[in-house]
């Protein structure tokens, strides 16, 4: 029986083809972000183009990887996870010495963009703020820390209220740069957001609301001169223009290059693909309390059921993503890879689950979805709108740019649903879960499992790290069943690239620009 929703991909389809086809872009000696070919020769300049704007420069209020991946260029971590362990970027040297404590040594001779000296006294200003500040996005990654302890101007101690087995993975991610305390506390928070600075190899020079931020080179910094002159990350939410720039030269890389448009690329002289699996897991949020639909766990089940995962996949991404009923992928810490490439799909059972809830004659529920952010986030919220349609639920579909989708999961204002997808840049199962406990829950899924939350409040201080795995291992069986997420896929990250530069995607999705380089 032909389906709406087959239909419909096949309509995205020849519209995505079209497009693909018929995009031209312009190619002009001078570029909106002031290259030229001969300034390109005089004056190193990277240009990376993202589907959004950036969040904030505050790098403890957001959750947004686009926004860390520019962060990581001008505020340095302590430590940084290699995939093979860790290294130390400010510190020389690092110790456990119990359950509770480390011992850290920062390197001598660092200094802000001001010139100030990065001291002791910096990180625990920095690290601090995130671990009491209950009002901040990241505050829950830090709130284990209970105090820094500065030994010297050069060492200090970070203790944590409880056993923390994966201290040097939320140090090494976003919110645990380290900020200029002085700075900031003589100037205030407006004039640092305005004119951020940091210890990292580039310096703020520019940001235009919803067009790019600008960053140069600090010739001072303590890791060697920066490779670049200047980069630039534009803010292009439209698949197309993203693609027609890499074409024309107008950027060096763009993100999220859509199926339909990597033969074009790649067949084009002078720019090629570059793909990467990542972290980054697609999946719905559901208001499992109140009195609304979704607080039954029957709809859940039949939203759940509703939805093909695998021929989202297989055509509005072409085979680059992998269906998944959770959201700790392979390679990080507690996975459960019995979840992993697994989907269920049931229409049939769907139906059943829904007249059992009462809803035979059909549902309403809301369900809010970023457009441009995401690798086909418009078309899919779309696509899924209509597989739940031939099951008799109504979506009622919202679609908002990344800023007013930010501010509205910021304020927990969404309604029945919303649709994000969730990086890992601690490749920990505690940070993918986190958002599942019951204090970070409330007002935004509202998901209560006593057995998960105790789970969770388990192993995040378990220093038996077998025993902790299993711990998040049966987490997630349980959650997958509550459907407070559906998980939907885990996605591939493609880049378009001009085939000047030599890039190697990171699997947290950062641009750690001194590590891209001209051939």
């Amino acid at each position: 029986m032909k389906k709406t929703y087959l239909i419909l991909i096949m309509a995205f389809l020849l519209v995505l083809s079209a497009c693909s086809n018929n995009s031209e872009g312009t190619s002009t000696s001078t570029s909106e972000n002031g290259k030229t070919t001969d300034q390109q020769s005089e004056k190193k300049v990277l240009v990376i183009a993202n589907g959004n704007d950036m969040v904030s420069f505050d790098i403890h209020n957001h959750n947004n990887t686009s926004t860390e991946a520019i962060h990581v260029n001008m505020f340095d971590y302590l430590v940084r996870n290699t995939g093979n362990g860790f290294e130390g970027v400010l510190v020389e040297s690092f110790e456990n010495i119990d359950d509770t404590t480390w011992s850290f040594k920062l390197k001598e001779g660092i200094t802000f963009h001001d010139g100030s000296p990065l001291t002791a006294e910096d990180v625990k200003f920095s690290l601090e703020r995130a671990a009491k500040d209950n009002t901040l996005l990241e505050h829950g990654s830090y709130k284990q820390i209970k105090e820094v302890v500065v030994k010297s101007e050069l060492e200090f101690d970070i203790v944590t209220e409880n056993p923390e087995p994966a201290l040097l993975n939320r140090i090494s991610r976003i919110g645990s740069g380290i900020l200029p305390k002085n700075y900031i506390e003589e100037n205030g928070w407006d004039t640092f957001l305005q004119k951020p600075i940091g210890s990292g190899p580039y310096k703020f020079k520019e940001w235009k609301k919803d067009d790019r931020v600008v960053l140069e080179k600090n010739e001072d910094y303590f890791g060697g001169t920066p490779k670049w002159d200047e980069v630039v990350f534009r803010s292009i939410p439209e698949d197309s223009t993203r693609v027609s720039e890499v074409i024309t030269g107008g950027v060096d890389i763009a993100v999220n290059i859509p199926p339909t448009d990597i033969q074009r690329i790649d067949s084009t002289d002078g720019v090629s693909i570059v793909k990467s699996p990542s972290q980054r897991v697609m999946l719905l949020a559901l208001r499992t309390g109140g009195n609304g639909p979704t607080a039954d766990p029957k709809v859940r089940e039949a939203i759940d059921l509703a939805i093909d995962k695998k021929i989202i996949v297989d055509t509005l991404l072409q085979g680059m993503g992998t269906v998944t009923r959770t959201r700790v992928t392979p390679g990080n810490v507690g996975a459960n890879e019995s979840l992993y490439g697994v989907s269920l799909y049931d229409q049939e059972r769907a139906r059943e689950l829904l007249k059992e809830a009462g809803y035979e004659d059909g549902l309403t529920v809301t369900m809010s979805s970023p457009s441009g952010r995401y690798l086909k986030d418009k078309e899919a919220a779309e696509l899924m709108t209509a597989m739940l349609a031939e099951v008799g639920i109504t979506v009622k579909l919202e679609f908002l740019e990344w800023s007013s989708f930010s501010e509205k999961y910021q304020g927990k204002s969404f309604g029945d649903i919303f649709m994000i997808a969730y990086g890992n840049s601690m490749f920990d199962a505690s940070l993918a879960l986190d958002r599942l406990k019951f204090e970070k829950a409330a007002g935004e899924t509202d998901y209560n499992n006593p057995e998960v939350e105790s789970l969770l409040q388990e192993a995040e201080k378990n220093m038996n790290l077998e025993e902790r795995a299993q711990q998040y291992m049966k987490a997630q069986e349980l959650i997958a069943e509550d459907r407070p997420y559906i998980y939907l896929y885990q996605m591939d990250s493609v880049y378009g690239v001009n085939d000047r530069i030599q890039y190697n995607p990171n699997l947290n999705e950062m641009f750690y620009v001194d590590e891209i380089t001209l051939k």
